[in-house]
């Protein structure tokens, strides 16, 4: 997300950085360019101008002007006016009521309420080890509350039956008492959203809500929304009262129009972010670290605090050992790295929180292509345990069988060996004294093993 806006706005800060001294002049032309850069993003024009006017307010302050790096200043004061718009800081989920405390979702169909709820339920059920419920009160999408049960029982969730002939209001009813009598600690309330907004839908989720009173009543939008989500998320907030929003399909969009629109809107935080299909995959949003990555700055607490939740801390400490002793550092070994790498989203989700990823020379960011790791993880997995761990006994007829195992060419095989033998050697400089200097210097500036 965000990356054709990055890429816009590196330039424009580029092109000020290298002027001797800021005029007003040449800061309204460099504005000019963040302001078409937000609205081919899809930022709402109100929005875009009020932003806009804010920074220019800021940016032609004589300290500003004066400075003697008025480009840093600039960019510290977009920065800063980002994280404003998004809303400051990350808001938690608030929690604190007579159990079941209710959360209750909102939104258009097709925006992502349902896989939210079950993602939402899982995040709850793992880190904050609540007991979860989930309910379903969308009678009208065929096959929406069967979706739930089967996202429920796939994540450790309680479904809480439902049936497509009862009304919205009585399942909510029926699941709250129910939530309430088995002690659950949350309850999780999926709605039902139309194509686009009208009367009946509103006053339904109205109804809904009354009989829930929900602590939390979260909207769910679409990134991918464009200019519609100012309409939706007025007409949503005119019918609740909401306390949050959560952006889903991050991972799908370049602009992210919808996460600087729907904050201003709704004047209710953004509380999480959905980055991909899995359920895992819900991210607490923090507008500080998101304005960061939009001007190119990455994300690296958020890459640090992935890094910590879904590596394998006693493979790496393991391998770590191993690697100190001397020890050969196998196929299988880079086999758990790829893993461990997917299970962050890969190479491509890494590369979204690291500094100065979009300043890249043309080109570069192409090479790391997310199909080359999945190609070296299908051949590795087409070798028998004995070939993983002497990778030197592999000949021409069995180069023939990997290939054909896995897929792919017999020269892919034999790049990946070769790419093997080269991370072996900068293994083996790191275990080493002095390693790690001699590993850098070794790499000469291009990740080792990497098909880039």
């Amino acid at each position: 997300m965000f990356d054709t806006l990055s890429d816009k706005l590196t330039r424009v800060f580029k092109d000020l950085r290298g002027q001797g001294r800021l005029t007003e002049e040449n800061i309204s032309d460099g504005l000019r360019e963040v302001r078409m850069a937000l609205l081919e993003a899809d930022v709402a024009l109100p929005v875009v101008r009020d932003f806009i006017q804010h920074v220019k307010q800021r940016a032609l302050d004589k300290e500003v002007m004066t400075s003697l790096t008025p480009g840093q200043v600039l960019i510290k004061i977009v920065n800063q006016e980002l994280v404003e718009l998004m809303g400051n800081q990350h808001e938690p989920l608030n929690l604190s009521s007579q159990p079941p405390a209710v959360i209750l979702l909102a939104g258009l169909q097709g925006a992502g309420k349902t896989t939210s709820a079950a993602k939402l339920g899982r995040l709850l059920t793992e880190k904050d080890k609540k007991k979860v419920a989930v309910v379903s009160c969308d009678v009208y999408r065929p096959a929406a509350i069967k979706q739930l049960q089967t996202l429920a029982n796939d994540n450790g969730l309680t479904w809480i039956e439902s049936d497509e002939q009862q009304l919205p209001v009585n399942i909510a009813k029926a699941a709250l008492d129910h939530a309430r009598r088995q002690a659950f600690d949350v309850l999780i309330v999926d709605s039902a959203g139309r194509l686009h907004v009208d009367e009946a839908m509103m006053d339904e989720i109205k109804s809904v809500h009354d009989v829930l009173q929900p602590i939390e009543t979260l909207f769910v939008i679409d990134s991918m929304i464009g200019q519609d989500a100012v309409n939706a998320a007025s007409a949503f907030n005119d019918a609740l009262p909401l306390t949050g929003s959560i952006l889903t399909k991050t991972d799908g969009d370049a602009r992210g129009g919808a996460a600087l629109t729907v904050k201003k809107i709704t004047g209710r935080p953004i509380k999480f972010m959905g980055t991909g299909e899995k359920t895992t995959e819900l991210a607490p949003f923090h507008p500080e670290r998101i304005a960061s990555r939009i001007l190119g700055m990455g994300d690296m607490l958020s890459l640090i605090e992935e890094v910590e939740q879904k590596t394998d801390k006693q493979k790496a400490e393991k391998l770590a050992k191993k690697i100190k002793k001397g020890k050969s550092f196998t196929l299988e070994d880079f086999r758990d790295q790829l893993t461990q790498m997917n299970n962050m989203g890969g190479i491509a989700g890494m590369m979204d929180k690291l500094p100065g990823m979009n300043q890249l020379p043309a080109g570069a960011a192409a090479q790391v292509n997310e199909k080359e790791f999945m190609k070296l993880g299908a051949i590795i997995d087409s070798m028998t345990r004995k070939e993983r761990v002497k990778p030197d006994i592999i000949n021409g007829s069995r180069k023939k069988r990997i290939a054909a195992g896995s897929g792919t060419q017999i020269q892919d095989v034999n790049k990946l060996l070769k790419q093997f033998k080269q991370m072996q050697k900068m293994m083996k400089k790191f275990s080493s004294k002095g390693g790690m200097a001699k590993m850098m210097r070794g790499m000469g500036g291009k990740m080792p093993g990497m098909p880039f």
